[in-house]
């Protein structure tokens, strides 16, 4: 479903939509699409195409996203941590950041140098 003619302050804008939806919003250059996209309390994905490098990386540098992806959408690869920032969720899924989820670190401090009681 592909919604056109939204704002800043409509919910499909603000809210983060799970499903095949795309929205349209209109931009008044680079910069503007930046600050537009970190205007929110999400920051699972984005996503850019371009034919400028320096473009994406600044977009990439910019852009408040834990996967920004460049010239595709949607792509994963499994060695690729993939999570959100801000209010997208808390950790990562895949790559090695993922055995963090299945793992208890212990701590264990030992003196040595002293006997201690039979």
């Amino acid at each position: 479903t592909i919604f056109t003619e939204v704002s800043d302050d409509m919910t499909i804008a603000k809210e983060e939509i799970f499903g095949p939806v795309m929205s349209i919003l209109k931009y008044s250059d680079f910069r503007d699409a930046i600050k537009r996209a970190n205007n929110s309390m999400y920051g699972l994905a984005a996503g850019i195409f371009t034919t400028d490098i320096n473009k994406a990386f600044e977009y990439v540098d910019d852009v408040e996203a834990g996967t920004i992806w460049v010239n595709t959408y949607n792509s994963f690869d499994t060695a690729q941590p993939f999570g959100g920032y801000k209010m997208s969720g808390i950790g990562r899924e895949l790559g090695p950041k993922v055995l963090d989820l299945y793992t208890e670190q212990k701590a264990v401090m030992i003196k040595m140098g002293h006997k201690v009681g039979h």
